[in-house]
């Protein structure tokens, strides 16, 4: 405090304070001379209605009476009342037991611990994966697209269309996806929602014997699965996707066109507008290299247009991951895997 008061005239006292690990809160008010203690406010009389003490212990005593153990203060009163006898009001009675602590819920509710944050960080292909159903409308009911997507390069690992939905098909799809992409044991963490698929006992064994680290989203926060519903809602807003499928057939056809396009064509803004498949089969390095030799190129030939210095092309992000963790915070980071082709 002392170092601030001398030093803070030349130096501030923002910069000393923060030096000091001294809460500037603390230094202003050590130097702010003493005020004199506040006038404290008369205290309110008690209302000519409040009842005496030595009538609210009356009435403790009365609801104390074996007979009104197990009995609401209703319940009490009218007895009373009928009994030729009013001591107090219901309201009365409940202000005396809650004064006493003597009020609480009787039921025996279940009370749920905070449920964990889920969060997951990926630095490459197939560390993070992220997997959800969605409905498709068709002629005669609703169809069921399951859906894998790897979190970092958004590369669509498996999909899998079905007339319904359970954990048996779940099942498939998991184990020929990651047969697909050689995942080794304890290198991947698969994220889902909490629905009766994701949670069903063969996905969970299922994981377990493949070493797949199991993740979960919260109840009700649909963020947590944030970029299993941003493939969904790109699929459901193409310019081709018809909003109801006369079949079957009709639907796995789209869903066919519309994975490969996604995955082999679509420039997804969350990797550097490069396809899913560079990023996921490894060419993201290659391809934006010759995107700097054609920038390049460019303001080599026209450096007056280009005000601002020689063009780049946007940057493939170093990591990615569902809820990042704030700095201080642990995230789960998956091993790096080994990226493969998948069909």
């Amino acid at each position: 405090m002392k170092l601030v008061v001398e030093h803070a005239p030349e130096l501030g006292v923002a910069p000393l304070c923060a030096a000091l690990g001294l809460p500037r809160a603390t230094y202003y008010r050590a130097i702010k001379p003493a005020q004199e203690a506040p006038t404290l406010r008369p205290k309110r009389p008690s209302p000519p209605r409040t009842l005496a003490p030595d009538e609210r212990a009356a009435v403790l005593e009365v609801l104390h009476e074996e007979r009104f153990v197990d009995r609401a203060p209703a319940e009490v009163a009218t007895t009373l009342l009928d009994e030729g006898l009013y001591v107090c009001s219901i309201r009365t009675m409940y202000r005396i037991l809650t004064a006493n602590a003597e009020v609480r819920e009787r039921r025996a509710l279940r009370r749920h611990p905070p449920r964990e944050v889920p969060r997951l960080l990926a630095t490459g292909p197939n560390q993070v994966w992220s997997w959800d159903i969605t409905r498709l409308r068709a002629e005669g009911g609703w169809l069921y697209l399951y859906v894998i997507i790897d979190v970092y390069s958004r590369y669509v690992v498996g999909w899998l269309l079905a007339t319904a939905e359970n954990a048996s098909l779940a099942q498939r799809l998991i184990q020929e996806a990651a047969e697909r992409q050689n995942i080794a044991a304890n290198a991947l963490t698969l994220h889902a929602d909490l629905g009766a698929p994701m949670t069903a006992r063969p996905v969970v064994q299922l994981l377990a014997d493949l070493g797949i680290v199991r993740s979960h989203s919260r109840p009700r926060v649909s963020n947590d699965n944030a970029f299993s519903e941003a493939q969904f809602k790109t699929l459901k807003y193409c310019p081709e996707f018809p909003g109801r499928f006369t079949g079957y057939d009709d639907a796995r056809a789209f869903c066919k066109r519309f994975f490969a396009w996604y995955n082999h064509e679509h420039r997804h803004g969350g990797v550097a507008l490069l396809t899913p498949a560079d990023v996921h089969q490894g060419r993201a390095a290659a391809v934006l290299a010759a995107r700097q030799r054609v920038l390049d190129g460019a303001h080599a030939s026209h450096p007056e247009r280009f005000v601002k210095g020689p063009p780049t092309p946007a940057k493939l992000p170093a990591s990615v991951g569902i809820n990042q963790p704030k700095p201080g915070q642990v995230a789960a980071i998956a091993s790096t895997a080994d990226s493969n082709d998948s069909t």
